[in-house]
């Protein structure tokens, strides 16, 4: 499925019906956000949805959930975007991933991760009565936007809400988001968030060293 074409064609009807639905939107961090409320906010009501248990340490997960605070209040955008903290709780994230901890970054210890926490998304989107529920991992190279989709389309249904169809790193959108990144100086990590995902980068640094 094309992602993006599916959200354009969305958007124009949308703006045919000049109707504005309440979209709720599981973030993973502020720079990724950047340009997913740029380009959202000018079509839906929009909450943005901090649920990140994945996230080691704890000192991480603080500084970067207080920098998702301060954009949606640094930026200008066109209608007010509300905010809802979810609960940190690492072990639940340890304990779906049990067995995957040696699996390679992007693999099945990633889907599991994707699938925890767009699960919450959908479960809490369609308990306050949204009309859409996405995310915003898809902005990354990094990460699998047609998997991201599947899953998002499976907890739809069993949630009873619709996934809003997203690949935001379409249209520009990761560079516009280290644009976005810059203009706010915002913090951007260099690893996606996990125990695993800070091992991985550390032994990668360490063998470019050796390299070099």
């Amino acid at each position: 499925m094309n992602y993006q074409k599916e959200l354009d064609n969305l958007i124009n009807e949308l703006v045919l019906k000049k109707h504005r639905p309440k979209l709720f939107i599981h973030s993973c961090c502020a720079p990724c956000s950047s340009y997913v409320l740029e380009y959202l906010s000018n079509y839906f009501q929009i909450t943005v949805f901090y649920y990140n248990p994945n996230i080691y340490p704890e000192l991480e997960y603080i500084r970067r959930i207080e920098e998702q605070q301060n954009l949606i209040k640094a930026m200008p955008l066109q209608s007010e975007v509300q905010f809802i903290q979810g609960e940190y709780h690492p072990d639940d994230y340890y304990l779906s991933v049990k067995g995957l901890e040696e699996e390679i970054e992007g693999g099945k210890r990633c889907f599991v991760c994707y699938e925890l926490r767009l699960r919450e998304a959908a479960k809490l989107a369609s308990a306050k009565g949204f009309d859409y529920f996405t995310t915003t991992l898809s902005i990354s190279p990094y990460k699998n936007a047609e998997k991201l989709g599947e899953i998002g389309e499976i907890l739809a249904k069993e949630y009873g809400i619709s996934y809003l169809p997203s690949d935001f790193k379409k249209k520009n959108g990761y560079k516009r988001s280290i644009e976005l990144s810059k203009e706010y100086d915002l913090y951007r990590q260099d690893y996606c968030g996990c125990v695993y995902s800070k091992r991985d980068r550390k032994l990668k640094n360490e063998n470019q060293q050796i390299e070099s």
